[in-house]
């Protein structure tokens, strides 16, 4: 599997052959502006439909898509659809996209089926940022706070 986040989704913006004819599963992690070049639209364009857009990604490009932002949107290629119900403010930083990634790659790397692993990545992240926030008493937080308040929130599971 292939995880595909910030500058690599600018390479492929413009050629999005290189998605269609892969071999291996992908998700692809962008934000508004990634996803709105990948589609040529406007990042408002996105804003405006952030479920429709993340659909019509992935089923244009055949990978699950993980739209970032408030409420962050997964989407795979069936036209299934899940809006996020953790995080907030405190992802806004930084880094925190890339501690994202890392999660959903160690999920695909454990065995997990892209779209389980990006679900499950996505609501653990947003449990670990509001743990790390909780912790440092705001929303100020580092990238590194996330991640080390990932063990806590996987040991939290579902709750």
């Amino acid at each position: 599997p292939v995880v595909v986040d910030a500058d690599a989704l600018n390479v492929l913006a413009g050629r999005s052959g290189a998605l269609e004819a892969r071999s291996a599963p992908c998700v692809l992690t962008p934000h508004p502006a990634e996803l709105a070049r990948l589609l040529a639209c406007s990042a408002e364009d996105v804003q405006t439909d952030r479920i429709g857009a993340a659909r019509g990604a992935a089923e244009r490009f055949g990978c699950v898509v993980v739209l970032k932002g408030s409420r962050s949107v997964i989407a795979e290629p069936s036209g299934t659809a899940v809006v996020n119900p953790t995080g907030g403010p405190e992802l806004a930083s930084a880094g925190t996209g890339d501690v994202l990634t890392g999660a959903v790659a160690a999920l695909l790397a454990a065995g997990l089926p892209p779209f389980e692993a990006a679900w499950a990545a996505v609501y653990t992240h947003g449990v670990a940022g509001g743990l790390a926030a909780r912790r440092a008493g705001g929303i100020n937080i580092l990238a590194w706070d996330v991640a080390e308040a990932l063990p806590e929130a996987v040991a939290l599971g579902g709750r």
